[in-house]
């Protein structure tokens, strides 16, 4: 089995209801077994920043999945739960938003799926919550709480448990 660490958010409508419905249908404990989750957090809105606020966490999975066929199964769920990637404004407000940040090792580099997340270093909204559950875990070379440690987290807000 491998290791995938996968980001969840969204801010329209009960986001943390979504991201609780849509783990549990991502993780059928045989394909897919959920390993941990982070708690859910409040962060500001990135890339267009008037809209609401998202609820962000994340997730690593123990999965028997390639990982295109976990994508798959990854945007399939994000549908069910209203996503239409093809009518949304880019980093605009959404449903849901399910990323894969990384799979075991591996590096992928093809239209569909970039892994390691090309960005997730980057973003605070992906690292918070990620070093909650994998904080020595390393992506590209370097350890989750070492990027963390190099990005400003202001705004971002752990929410009390569900």
């Amino acid at each position: 089995m491998a290791e995938a660490l996968i980001a969840l958010g969204g801010n329209v409508g009960n986001a943390r209801e979504t991201i609780a419905r849509a783990i549990a249908a991502l993780c059928d404990g045989q394909a897919v077994r959920l390993v941990a989750r982070s708690s859910d957090y409040c962060t500001p809105p990135w890339g267009v920043t008037g809209q609401p606020p998202f609820v962000n966490c994340c997730i690593a999975v123990a999965t028997e999945l390639s990982p295109r066929d976990l994508l798959e199964r990854a945007q399939a769920i994000e549908r069910r739960f209203g996503r239409d990637r093809t009518r949304e404004q880019r980093w605009g407000p959404r449903t849901l938003d399910i990323d894969l940040i990384a799979y075991d090792d591996v590096t992928i580099e093809t239209p569909e799926l970039t892994l390691p997340h090309p960005r997730a270093l980057e973003r605070a909204f992906v690292l918070v919550p990620l070093a909650e559950i994998v904080p020595d875990r390393r992506i590209a070379g370097v350890r989750v709480r070492d990027a963390l440690a190099k990005l400003d987290r202001a705004g971002i807000k752990k929410l009390p448990p569900r």
